[in-house]
């Protein structure tokens, strides 16, 4: 399991949702149940909720923070939260709901152990919020909560809730979502999000700050097959260590121990782990996503873009690369283009040679007759690349399955594509 800092859990999730439905205003009042905002900040939001002459304090002021997105009360660009409870610590990426920034969305997901999706309980569920998880889903998230929002404009009624469950709950058996919670709240009045709330005393599932402090992640992490990607050779010039060389990097997949038997690739070349270096300390285990330094028993050609995997499970070798895509550029994406491929710590030149379909997102209609994908859209395509990369299904691995596409010409990220089994 990951830790970070004083040992402590560290749960990334990614809120999702139409416009309106309270998403900056969740965030927010999570912020102040959990003391992660000081009193003049609260201050600040109280005297602009007056000014305006709101009869409540504004929460979304506090993650709001494009102007744009104050004057227009909507979010934008994806914004990054940090906040802790006793018991774990937690980074939210608030994404925006629009379509037109479907990419930005799929950038703050990506990396999500839990993703949230906001419905506002006068609307239920819309076209939108189908969408987020179908990309949720797509982008192999693997705890989703339905956060059925604004209950106080609905009388706080069961109905409605149990109504948007059930509907939910029949959508969401299509698609690949391991662990489902629904949960009724307003993040307005703080029902149901830091403790449980006597309005909704039908209710018997957790509040959603327990939710997110009690999901299970330890499981998720993927511990099966070890993946080093090599991304830097460290040989100091100090007299102290002239004999010291160990690779750098963040382990991908799996444990790894002093003792055990790798192999590098692409050369096949085989040696042991001689010890696994964390700052001035050896450590006796390692596990993703730790970044350390490991070193090899083996006087072996290692170098950045090479990949330290257990002997008996390696990932695949190859230079034909099948993906779902997300375009995240203005020009369409259309066979025989030329892009730059990044994957872990290695870098390929490619060319498309295939678009199988485009899929649409909102009914998971595959459009086998597409000749482009434009900005937002996704789709399944066939890449050539001019070098083997070393991948793993992204189902599988999410980082050794992921990749980015990159336009050569501007260096601008263009496109960021899961791998297929």
């Amino acid at each position: 399991m990951a830790r970070v800092g004083d040992d402590m859990d560290l749960l990334r999730f990614a809120t999702a949702g139409s416009v309106d439905d309270g998403k900056s205003t969740l965030v927010g009042r999570l912020l102040m149940e959990s003391k992660s905002i000081f009193e003049d900040q609260l201050a600040a939001v109280e005297a602009t909720s007056q000014s305006k002459g709101y009869g409540y304090t504004d929460l979304a002021l506090l993650t709001d923070g494009l102007r744009s997105e104050r004057e227009q009360g909507i979010t934008i660009d994806v914004a990054y939260r940090y906040f802790a409870t006793p018991r774990r610590k937690f980074i939210i990426a608030d994404t925006p709901g629009h379509v037109q920034y479907t990419r930005n969305m799929v950038t703050g997901a990506s990396t999500a152990d839990l993703g949230l999706v906001l419905v506002d309980a006068r609307h239920g569920l819309t076209e939108q919020s189908r969408r987020h998880a179908v990309l949720l889903s797509l982008l192999r998230v693997p705890h989703l909560v339905l956060a059925v929002n604004k209950m106080d404009l609905v009388g706080y009624d069961r109905d409605t809730f149990e109504r948007i469950d059930a509907e939910f709950t029949v959508f969401a058996s299509k698609l690949n979502i391991p662990d489902l919670q629904v949960i009724p709240m307003s993040a307005l009045q703080g029902d149901n999000i830091a403790s449980r709330s006597e309005r909704m005393a039908w209710y018997e599932g957790p509040s959603l700050l327990h939710h997110l402090e009690h999901v299970h992640i330890a499981s998720d992490r993927e511990l099966r097959d070890v993946r080093f990607p090599v991304q830097y050779v460290i040989r100091p010039k100090s007299d102290n260590h002239h004999d010291y060389r160990g690779y750098g990097g963040q382990i991908a997949g799996g444990v790894m121990k002093p003792g055990d038997e790798v192999t590098v690739l692409p050369s096949g070349m085989t040696t042991t782990i001689e010890a696994i270096d964390l700052f001035e300390q050896e450590l006796e285990e390692a596990y993703a996503p730790m970044s350390v330094a490991v070193r090899l028993s083996d006087d072996v050609d290692v170098s950045r873009g090479d990949m330290i995997c257990r002997s008996a499970n390696l990932p695949t070798q190859t230079q034909d690369i099948d993906a779902m895509v997300c375009w995240m550029t203005t020009a369409p994406l259309r066979p025989r283009q030329k892009l730059l491929v990044k994957h872990t710590t290695r870098s390929a030149r490619a060319i498309v040679t295939n678009l199988q379909y485009r899929l649409d997102v909102n009914s998971l209609h595959r459009d086998v007759d597409a000749e482009q994908l434009n900005l937002n859209e996704i789709g399944r395509l066939q890449l050539r690349v001019t070098q083997p990369l070393l991948v793993d299904p992204y189902e599988r691995n999410r980082t050794t399955g992921s990749f980015i596409l990159i336009d050569e010409a501007t260096g601008g990220t263009v496109g960021a594509g899961m791998i297929n089994s």
